[in-house]
């Protein structure tokens, strides 16, 4: 999204935010990997659990999400459900967002005894950050305003791209890395520095 407008541009390029992913990261430069505007219509499904690093062809586990409504999220939507501590698994399972996802993982989830929080309600402008690993879902929207997300995903500067292993990995390579190659750094012209801490 950030380039098509230059308002999205300076939201997605924000500093502030940046600086917190590679806080929490526990990193000193993070790149863009890509924004995505996440809109879930009046009566629109679940989002089935899911883990987003599935998608992405690089070499660090070093990713977090950033998810910021731009509306208020009523208690009757909520934000997302995140399986606590699920992302130190890491890889858990290739699943692509499905039925079927949201049936294995969810079974997963019980079977390891995993906490699910969510959130609830969230003003315009508040957050949640979740690691690429992490499992995930979102609540259906049964009221009947749009749910209006932002999110940006951010990287470790330093990361390499690794051989595409999946279709969706390679259509990810091609969309979001182009005109990269395994063993390249994960540094195309869509992925600046959005953060360096200063030295």
């Amino acid at each position: 999204m950030w380039e098509k407008s230059a308002e999205i541009q300076r939201f997605v390029f924000a500093r502030r935010f940046a600086k917190i992913a590679a806080e929490l990261m526990g990193v000193d430069a993070v790149r863009i990997y890509h924004d995505q505007a996440l809109f879930k219509e009046p009566g629109g499904g679940i989002t089935p659990w899911h883990q987003d690093q599935i998608y992405w062809p690089v070499d660090t586990d070093n990713f977090i999400t950033m998810w910021m409504p731009l509306v208020p999220v009523s208690e009757d939507v909520g934000s997302m459900n995140f399986a606590n501590g699920s992302h130190k698994f890491g890889y858990i399972s290739k699943l692509a967002i499905s039925d079927e996802s949201q049936k294995t993982l969810g079974q997963y989830i019980e079977a390891k005894g995993l906490e699910v929080e969510n959130y609830g309600a969230l003003a315009a402008g508040d957050a949640t950050w979740h690691y690429g690993w992490t499992l995930h879902s979102a609540p259906g929207n049964p009221t009947n305003t749009m749910r209006e997300v932002m999110t940006v995903i951010y990287y470790a500067d330093g990361a390499k791209v690794i051989e595409p292993d999946t279709n969706a990995r390679k259509k990810d390579l091609q969309k979001w890395l182009p005109g990269l190659a395994p063993g390249d750094l994960a540094a195309s012209k869509l992925n600046p520095i959005v953060y360096k801490k200063d030295v």
